[in-house]
């Protein structure tokens, strides 16, 4: 590694040890690093805080739809019980990890913000105070021995001069002596440099072992005092390097769930809940609810009170008097009307038959069930019946005929309505494409 000091420009470095000038830079930068590796693990903390906050948003979006997948589909029983077991399982696990993102953030990220913030104080002109104080400490210990360094280094390089010049003056002096054509003064000239230049020789060498102890007299004080800075930033990092080790500790600990009660009694409760499931028991019920251990009422011997003719002819409203009115359900509505949930969204014979708590009011003149005959014969679509006047109206819900005398329409159709209701609020309309039959009342409203 090479490098240089700046009080010392052209030492050079001739190892990657401390001691050499310039070297200390490794422990200064160290200082910043350490301010860095806060941002790290900052970063650290933070992505795992996001990790848990998704997983915990992923297994409760999971448990939602396969609870509702569950209990919508044939499984049945205790079984049922402990498949939704794991859904229960996962929205626990859920609000787990999302303390566990939490104690993340709040408590770990927090506190190596503050540490951060207390044990590194920026500069107005940039970098750290901690930094500068390291940089001026090694720069004031070692700026003595770094001079007294390079006067060694300068002695050196005038003393293995002197060397060089010595050897080339010998050497033409040993030349000359060979060459009969060179004058007694030229070759004294040759001697007199050998020497000079055994003289320069003597002198550097002397100059270069003076500095070079020089050096080595000042190098246990440069050691002292690179030590006591070297040891200052060493307690720094020491610091650091001990609250890392803290908070990593803390991280592990809200980390491992298998340390916490409740996460325990979690796959405890979920392990007890499997361990439920009875095949006997839903096998059991099974047979009861959906198979051969279902009452039945199977067909009985009945005295046939009315005649066949009776039957046929008998009226709708003679038919309506065993009952009090009419139970409406499955009522599609628009806008502001109030909804009646029912999956067929229409009214069965027998919800007709049902009591209904609306008191209608209409006279019996009006009534399509109203028959001339106390025996029945008078069937309502007669065209001797006392027809009222012809209404349009509008159909509130949709409906689905019952019998064949009924009429079936959608919300938003038009009819003809040929006569009022009767007491049991059912009235007599016409299709736009001339059917005739009867319809609920209340399922229309007259166009305005």
């Amino acid at each position: 590694m090479s490098g240089s000091y700046d009080d010392s420009v052209g030492v050079e470095v001739s190892s990657d040890s401390f001691w050499e000038v310039g070297n200390y830079k490794r422990t200064v930068k160290r200082i910043d690093d350490g301010h860095r590796l806060c941002n790290d693990l900052m970063n650290c903390i933070h992505e795992r805080a996001r990790i848990e906050k998704v997983y915990a948003q992923q297994l409760t979006e999971w448990a939602k739809r396969w609870k509702q997948l569950v209990e919508k589909g044939p499984q049945y029983g205790t079984v049922e019980r402990a498949w939704c077991a794991f859904m229960s399982e996962a929205e626990k696990v859920s609000e787990l990890h999302l303390e566990v993102k939490g104690s993340l953030m709040n408590e770990d990220f927090e506190k190596i913000k503050n540490w951060q913030k207390e044990a590194f104080h920026k500069q107005m002109m940039g970098g750290f105070k901690e930094t500068k104080e390291a940089e001026d400490g090694f720069r004031k210990a070692q700026k003595p021995w770094a001079k007294k360094l390079k006067e060694v280094e300068a002695a050196k390089k005038a003393y293995h001069a002197a060397c060089k010049e010595e050897k080339l003056a010998i050497s033409r002096e040993t030349n000359s002596k060979a060459d009969p054509a060179l004058n007694p003064e030229q070759l004294k000239k040759l001697q007199d440099k050998v020497e000079r230049s055994k003289q320069d020789v003597l002198k550097t060498k002397e100059k270069y072992e003076k500095s070079l102890k020089e050096l080595d007299n000042a190098t246990p004080q440069y050691m002292e005092n690179m030590e006591q800075v070297f040891e200052q930033c060493q307690q720094f990092e020491e610091k650091r390097l001990r609250f890392f080790r803290e908070v990593l500790l803390e991280v592990q600990k809200h980390l491992d769930l298998s340390n916490v009660a409740s996460y325990k009694n979690i796959y405890r409760e979920l392990e007890q809940n499997i361990k439920t499931a009875d095949a006997v028991e839903d096998l059991r019920w099974f047979r009861a609810n959906q198979g051969p251990g279902m009452s039945m009422n199977w067909p009985q011997f009945e005295d046939d009170e009315w005649s066949a003719d009776l039957n046929r002819t008998l009226s709708r409203r003679e038919k309506k008097k065993a009952s009090d009115g009419v139970t409406l359900t499955g009522i599609n509505q628009t806008g502001d009307q109030v909804s009646q949930p029912n999956k067929h969204s229409s009214v069965s014979s027998y919800e007709k038959n049902q009591s209904y708590p609306t008191d209608w009011s209409d006279e019996e003149s009006n009534n399509p069930f109203s028959s001339t005959d106390a025996n029945g014969d008078t069937n309502p679509f007669d065209e001797d019946t006392s027809p009222a006047m012809e209404v349009r109206v509008r159909a509130l819900y949709d409906y689905e005929g019952q019998e064949q005398d009924e009429l079936s329409f959608k919300a938003g159709d038009e009819l003809t309505k040929m006569e009022n209701e009767d007491e049991q609020g059912w009235c007599k309309g016409r299709l736009d494409n001339g059917q005739v039959g009867l319809y609920p009342a209340n399922y229309v409203e007259p166009i305005q």
